[in-house]
């Protein structure tokens, strides 16, 4: 189970500008197409750095745009994560990152807005996919196996399974979906697959896995 690829989320049609643009085009370019900022390439494409509305708003005696960008970019790749994205937003202060290539190539562009789109999913889609990635695919059980609501992205997992050593691996791998904030573990198992032979089965007990991005106990964590 992935989460979310930024190539998958990421606008490809970027307005950019060489770093040799004046001030002038640059705030042209931001109320026409009605964004925040833009990436500066060189000749080759390659990011070298960003400029932002805030940029030209701090009166700096700065004549083009290469001069006013920051840098160096902060920047991501097609393969990385949505999750990866965010942090890395969040780390720098930024609201859009540009993705480039192998080759340090500008390819696309993601915003914070693109990302909330990921982690805001519907909870009708979110339930669709732990349903057919998790527990059909991942888990080979029938789709009605268990019972799995979401509300406000919150997954209850109500059922019961064959072994005891499914249950972490079925709130581990719904925990890892996209969208989703947390999990409730209300699972049961048939086989306490994980105690000794002359051992009885264990009573099980629901548990809640905390996964809030940026909270505390991570993905997949039990409390």
């Amino acid at each position: 189970m992935k989460h979310r690829k930024i190539g998958n989320v990421m606008t490809d049609d970027v307005v950019r500008v060489g770093s040799g643009a004046s001030l002038h085009e640059v705030g042209e370019l931001l109320a026409r197409h009605r964004i925040g900022g833009l990436p500066v390439v060189d000749e080759d494409e390659k990011v070298v750095g960003v400029v932002s509305g805030a940029d030209l708003r701090t009166g700096s005696a700065a004549r083009t745009a290469g001069q006013l960008m920051s840098r160096p970019a902060v920047t991501v790749r097609p393969q990385d994560s949505v999750v990866d994205a965010a942090r890395t937003m969040a780390r720098h202060g930024v609201e859009r990152l540009p993705v480039i290539d192998e080759e340090d190539r500008l390819v696309g562009i993601v915003t914070r807005r693109d990302l909330l789109g990921v982690f805001l999913r519907p909870d009708h889609e979110i339930r669709a996919e732990v349903i057919d990635e998790v527990l059909v695919r991942s888990l080979w059980l029938l789709p009605h196996a268990v019972d799995v609501t979401v509300t406000d992205g919150v997954v209850r997992l109500e059922g019961q399974l064959e072994r005891h050593s499914e249950v972490p691996i079925a709130v581990r791998m719904t925990g890892q979906v996209d969208g989703v904030v947390a999990v409730v573990d209300r699972l049961t198992y048939r086989v306490d697959d994980a105690a000794p032979l002359s051992g009885a089965p264990a009573a099980d007990q629901g548990r809640v896995a905390d996964r809030g991005r940026g909270r505390n106990g991570g993905p997949g964590s039990s409390r």
